[in-house]
Order: C-alpha cells, then structure tokens, then sequence
C-alpha cells in the first residue's frame, strides 16, 4: 500500500483544514488508518486513528472535540477535517496505516505498528 496526503497549508488560528490521504496499491478496507504529527523539535505524535470500517476513532486529548477522522473505502480515502486551528497544530502530518485482517476493538497509537507512511503535508496557524 502505498499513501499521498494532500491537503495542508495555512490557515489562521480558529480556521479549518481537510487533509486527505490516498491509498494506492493492496485493499485498503483491511488497514486501520492513522494520522501521526511532528512539530519542529518535537516527537511525533499520533493525532487521530479510524478502524478498518470507520466504526471506531480515537482522538488524542489536543485534538479531541476539534478534529475528526472518516474515511470513505469505495474511494480508497481517509480524511482529517481540521476544525478551530489552534498555535499547537503546526506540524508535518503523516498519513499511516497497518493491516489488520481481523478486526480488533483497540487501535494502535504506537508508530511502530504502523507499516505503510506517505511523506506528510506541512500545516501551518498564523495567529
């Protein structure tokens, strides 16, 4: 499986973003979806996660409440609709994903578990 986010930019703080990621390659209905950020200086860190059928998300406590993930299989799509931007969101955003033929209840947060990533998309906030 191979992924392209697209999406990013510059946005003022309390605007909206969409990230999208494209999957090319193997089925992609099989693969939980995760997105991961780095800040400059900073670890990077898993931001939003969606199960193989979208029926199960997380969201990480900065991002809760501002963020959601969905996805759309038929189209091989998963998106991140980025809402009130606030000064902590810059980063590069990665779009990742690991297979998981059985459908498991938890999602992994962990980087190593992910094997696919595409080459992230820059998201800036002018405050």
């Amino acid at each position: 499986v191979q992924l392209g986010e697209s999406g990013g930019g510059l946005r003022p703080a309390g605007g909206s973003l969409r990230l999208s990621c494209a999957a090319f390659g193997d089925s992609f209905d099989d693969h939980v979806v995760g997105w991961f950020r780095q800040a400059p200086r900073k670890e990077r860190e898993a931001v939003s996660c969606i199960s193989q059928r979208g029926d199960n998300t997380f969201s990480s406590d900065g991002v809760k409440g501002r963020f959601t993930v969905f996805r759309d299989n038929s189209k091989n799509l998963v998106h991140l609709q980025m809402d009130n931007l606030n000064p902590e969101d810059p980063a590069v955003y990665y779009c990742t994903a690991y297979l998981d033929a059985a459908p498991s209840p938890s999602l992994s947060t962990l980087e190593d578990e992910y094997d696919y990533w595409g080459l992230g998309t820059q998201v800036t906030v002018s405050s």
